[in-house]
């Protein structure tokens, strides 16, 4: 009798390649002339959020797509960005957090096992915490489960890992 082979749909941002995007975009952003002295700073809270300051929405918003580039450079996507509000800040400056999304939530991960029930292949999903492990006894069915997610969009980038074939 065949054995499931099985594979878990994961996401996840790899903070190290975060940090050298931040100190890539801060070296631009020290390094430009029309924001040199914009009092501007980017940082990393703990593993789970950046905070950008700067003097004006304006150049705010020049930080954050100079920080886009190098995150999508660095092979961080920006699905796994959650933007908060822009809020003041002292001296007229204005600071604004961006959340780094670990994990699969429930409602995409109920998504993502519902496409696979959708899809009529012979495969089961099932949510394991921030995962979802999809298992079959084909592996070619685990590869058409793949290509169907990958062409689906569920709000966060989706990374395939955990191959098992037993």
């Amino acid at each position: 009798m065949a054995a499931d082979n099985s594979f878990d749909v994961v996401s996840k941002v790899e903070v190290q390649e975060v940090k050298n995007a931040l100190d890539q975009a801060t070296k631009e952003v020290n390094a430009r002339f029309d924001l040199k002295n914009s009092k501007s700073t980017m940082s990393l809270e703990g593993n789970d959020a950046i905070q950008l300051a700067s003097q004006d929405e304006y150049t705010l918003k020049a930080v954050t797509d100079i920080l886009q580039q190098k995150l999508v450079k660095r092979g961080v996507s920006l699905k796994n960005l959650e933007y908060e509000k822009i809020e003041p800040a002292s001296n007229s400056s204005v600071r604004q957090k961006i959340k780094l999304k670990q994990g699969i939530a429930g409602d995409a991960a109920k998504k993502i096992t519902a496409a696979v029930k959708d899809s009529k292949l012979k495969a089961q999903a099932s949510i394991q915490g921030d995962t979802v492990r999809v298992t079959s006894k084909d592996r070619d069915v685990l590869q058409q489960i793949i290509s169907l997610l990958k062409g689906k969009d569920f709000g966060v980038e989706l990374q395939f890992t955990n191959y098992r074939s037993n």
